[in-house]
């Protein structure tokens, strides 16, 4: 159970209130759950919104690429042609821009940025150290969004940056790996190894040998490399520009704490995705961050989905017939068991989509108020092009599906479980 108090939600309470000049949203999310189709609907509503929008992905398997529909993504931001706009509907005017991080370039810019001596940048853009630290641990590449993220919204060049965060198995992990790394790199006891260890005498590495030995052995973990001589090397080539480097490694960080810059999270309703959503609430409030909304995706299949919008407290008729179907065959005492698997088949189908709805519910009624929340369900064609994003993108900013189409859908289902009884009676009955 989460631990915030139970308090009203407010009139107007949609993803669409973040839309807004000089913002920028983060999208947290475990891998599988659609953050890479969120990250570019939402582009898509900023965009429609008159927003000069970028989207910003390091997802390797370029899936944003192919949802966008262009054929590849650079590290700079790039303008969605005015033909692939018009022919999915849109207006070939609309202000959207993608890009694919490049993690390794991200941090070379860094280097080139502050390290002044060319002797001491050609040394550490060639250790062993660096490349690996910049190329495998997870928290080089977390920083490197937030890095580009930084420059991007510091410089004003666009009015809203939505940013798909790396795959990771839990969603917290993108905010925790960066700080995790400042900390490191920027603690006493690595700066004390710019000096390099082979030059210090030792008496003076005898002094401080353990605590030294825990720090390169931290920095060996997270890097993968198990040579004192290439992390010494590191430190001392960096030696110059450590001042700079931290203070931009704290700007960046403080980034997160922003008014201008909202979390939102993207979950699917299944239990386990929910309970892991359940955490990371827990996780940013301890951590003083402001988690702004939910998306809870791919929740009913769209049919059932688009019934409720229709007619919000009615169990929608497909679902209905599948009782009728049951009852036939019941009345008829058939023993057809091509018949009798299909029936129990959407029977299970039809409690899958009850199912779905209540567990929903529950999660809804625990976010406090301040959280948006916004539904999707699962797109029947799959989303491939331009046109199945923006039918995602106009149901994230809708003011209907959201909590109260969560509460219509539990309370129509839970009226028919309740009438199902007095339908039976009335039905031996007759």
């Amino acid at each position: 159970m989460l631990s915030f108090p139970a308090n009203p939600v407010p009139a107007t309470n949609c993803v669409k209130e973040l839309l807004n000049q000089g913002s920028a949203l983060i999208l947290l999310g475990t891998g599988g759950v659609g953050k890479t189709t969120i990250a570019a609907a939402l582009g898509i509503a900023g965009a429609i919104a008159q927003l000069d929008t970028v989207v910003i992905t390091v997802d390797p398997a370029h899936r944003l690429r192919d949802a966008l529909g262009i054929e590849r993504l650079s590290p700079r931001p790039a303008r969605l042609e005015g033909r692939r706009l018009r022919a999915a509907g849109l207006d070939p005017s609309l202000p959207l821009s993608a890009m694919m991080l490049d993690v390794k370039r991200t941090w070379d810019g860094l280097v080139e940025r502050f390290v002044r001596n060319p002797a001491a940048r050609r040394t550490i853009l060639a250790n062993s150290f660096y490349r690996s630290l910049t190329e495998r641990f997870a928290g080089a590449e977390a920083y490197a969004v937030l890095e580009q993220l930084y420059d991007l919204h510091s410089g004003g060049r666009f009015d809203l940056e939505v940013v798909d965060t790396p795959p990771a198995a839990h969603a917290f992990e993108f905010i925790q790996a960066p700080a995790h790394l400042v900390r490191l790199l920027d603690s006493p006891a690595a700066r004390w190894l710019f000096v390099p260890y082979a030059s210090a005498s030792k008496s003076v590495f005898g002094l401080a040998g353990r605590a030294v030995r825990f720090v390169i052995s931290q920095l060996e973990s997270y890097a993968g490399v198990h040579t004192l001589e290439s992390v010494s090397e590191f430190f001392e080539a960096a030696a110059e520009a450590t001042g700079a480097v931290s203070r931009r490694f704290r700007k960046t960080e403080t980034l997160l704490r922003s008014p201008k810059l909202h979390f939102v999270l993207v979950t699917t309703p299944e239990e386990d995705r929910l309970d892991a959503a359940r955490a990371v609430i827990n996780q940013m409030q301890e951590a003083g961050l402001r988690l702004r909304a939910i998306v809870l995706n791919r929740t009913l299949d769209e049919r059932t989905f688009e019934a409720f919008l229709a007619a919000p407290r009615k169990v929608p008729a497909h679902l209905e017939e599948i009782g009728v179907l049951r009852a036939a065959l019941t009345r008829e005492n058939s023993h057809d068991q091509g018949l009798e698997a299909v029936t129990s088949y959407l029977e299970d189908y039809r409690a899958n989509q009850q199912a779905t709805v209540e567990r929903a519910a529950r999660f809804a009624r625990e976010l406090p108020a301040r959280v948006r929340l916004a539904v999707v369900p699962e797109v029947e064609v799959g989303v491939r092009d331009l046109r199945a994003l923006t039918k995602i993108a106009s149901m994230l900013v809708s003011e209907t599906a959201g909590r109260r189409f969560l509460e219509n859908a539990a309370a129509a289902f839970a009226a028919r479980s309740s009438n199902r009884p007095k339908i039976a009676a009335r039905r031996a009955a007759g």
